[in-house]
């Protein structure tokens, strides 16, 4: 996840947060200099357990596309609600446990 500053999430929009670079087109499919956003650090690791980087690359590769898609709304919605000092658990998805283990 690399570098990280104190600001405002661009996907949750908390403020004093621990922010990342999120690559919204990852890395790994091609994104390496394509646009990016400042995430805090439970949203970007809730991003990475429900998606594959194929998924994020092909349908999900704006903060607009990420915000309206079911399985990270509710998320949205719930941390919005979370202080910025509160350490949160993430889950990976059932989906995405399958995805990866049909490879």
């Amino acid at each position: 996840m690399g570098k990280s500053l104190i600001g405002t999430c661009e996907l949750c929009r908390r403020t004093e947060v621990k922010l990342t670079v999120h690559h919204l087109v990852p890395k790994e499919m091609g994104g390496t200099f394509l646009s990016t956003a400042y995430l805090c650090i439970p949203c970007h690791k809730q991003i990475h357990a429900l998606y594959m980087n194929e998924e994020l690359a092909v349908r999900l590769n704006t903060l607009e596309d990420l915000r309206r898609d079911a399985n990270i709304s509710g998320y949205i919605k719930w941390i919005r609600k979370q202080p910025s000092s509160k350490m949160i658990k993430t889950k990976k998805s059932k989906d995405r446990k399958r995805k990866k283990g049909s490879r």
